[in-house]
């Protein structure tokens, strides 16, 4: 199908490509469900490490809620949920930790593919009415609350600067293209969206990448933990990625009405919440603390991975706990 759209309309954007290998009705990586996560799958990300990263995210969240004055109805949106886990992690430590807050929320997930959102539900059955669905963030209605996604952004659909997909054959090759077009216009058309739905509260992002002063275009492909040389193998049975321009993210944001909360790697971000939450996670089992430095360890995820928060109507002047330890945003991003 590729191939062919090609010969019929010549050279495509390497981002209708991706878009193609990634989420093709029939045959995409993640639209087909083939993406698997942990030890045994493609690629390793913090949810599969086990449930800390939930449960320290939970405390995150809860502490949101209290700076929002514990509104009733308050919702968690997560996009990327995958199978559902990171969702399922949160709600149980909520429900067992932070009860008063529980009874208040509402976790909705953005998935349009159908085999996923039946996993999720799968996963998420003991919640009952508490969880949601959703195809797309346009279904979304205005919420106050918290837009939460872990590895959304590397896998939206990016251009390659000067670089068109096309064939030699029926080898697929890279040929030359424009350079002025915006890289990662997916991303950005994202955050518009995002901003009109979001009425009070935080957009919490955690991904890898670079701010723009160090921004590098890479991209990276994965199957059963090995890095393929090229988004031209195995297609469809791959995953492919692109690092994010966390200031391009930022910049666009700032400029349509969110405000940049915070900007971290995930080391500083996770030692920040134990800080606050010390009691939390004072009795640590062995097993807790070895995720816990996985999810810490500067080789490990600890500086893989940066946090992204974006604001809106919502009092500044105390950073969020998972920030308490990081630099001035505006400044670590060039802004």
């Amino acid at each position: 199908m590729i191939r062919e759209e090609i010969r019929s309309h010549g050279p495509q954007p390497f981002a209708w490509f991706m878009q193609q290998a990634l989420y093709h009705p029939g045959h995409g990586y993640y639209s087909s469900d083939r993406a698997a996560i942990g030890r045994r799958g493609d690629y390793f990300t913090n949810v599969s490490v086990g449930p800390l990263f939930g449960e320290l995210l939970a405390a995150q969240f809860t502490e949101i809620w209290e700076r929002l004055g514990k509104v009733d109805n308050f919702l968690i949106v997560e996009q990327g949920a995958h199978h559902g886990q990171f969702a399922c992690d949160v709600l149980e430590s909520t429900r067992r930790r932070f009860p008063e807050f529980f009874s208040a929320l509402r976790y909705q997930t953005v998935e349009p593919i159908s085999a996923l959102q039946d996993r999720q539900s799968q996963a998420l059955q003991q919640f009952g009415d508490r969880v949601l669905w959703r195809k797309s963030l346009d279904e979304l209605e205005a919420f106050t609350g918290i837009h939460f996604s872990n590895e959304l952004l590397d896998a939206m659909p990016i251009n390659l600067r000067g670089k068109l997909v096309g064939l030699d054959g029926d080898k697929f090759v890279f040929v030359e293209g424009p350079t002025g077009a915006p890289l990662n216009q997916t991303m950005l058309d994202w955050i518009d969206c995002l901003s009109t739905k979001l009425e009070r509260g935080f957009v919490i992002a955690i991904d890898y990448g670079f701010s723009r002063a160090e921004f590098r275009e890479v991209l990276q492909v994965r199957a059963k933990h090995r890095r393929l040389d090229s988004p031209f193998d195995e297609i469809g049975q791959a995953d492919i990625t692109a690092h994010v321009n966390w200031t391009d993210v930022a910049e666009r944001a700032d400029a349509i009405g969110l405000r940049i909360a915070g900007f971290s790697d995930q080391h500083h971000f996770i030692t920040g919440i134990m800080a606050e939450f010390s009691g939390l996670f004072d009795q640590a089992d062995a097993k807790t603390k070895r995720q816990l430095q996985t999810l810490l360890h500067p080789e490990m995820l600890g500086r893989t991975f940066q946090v992204l928060a974006l604001a809106k109507d919502v009092d500044l002047a105390v950073p969020l706990s998972g920030f308490k330890f990081a630099r001035n945003a505006r400044e670590a991003l060039g802004l």
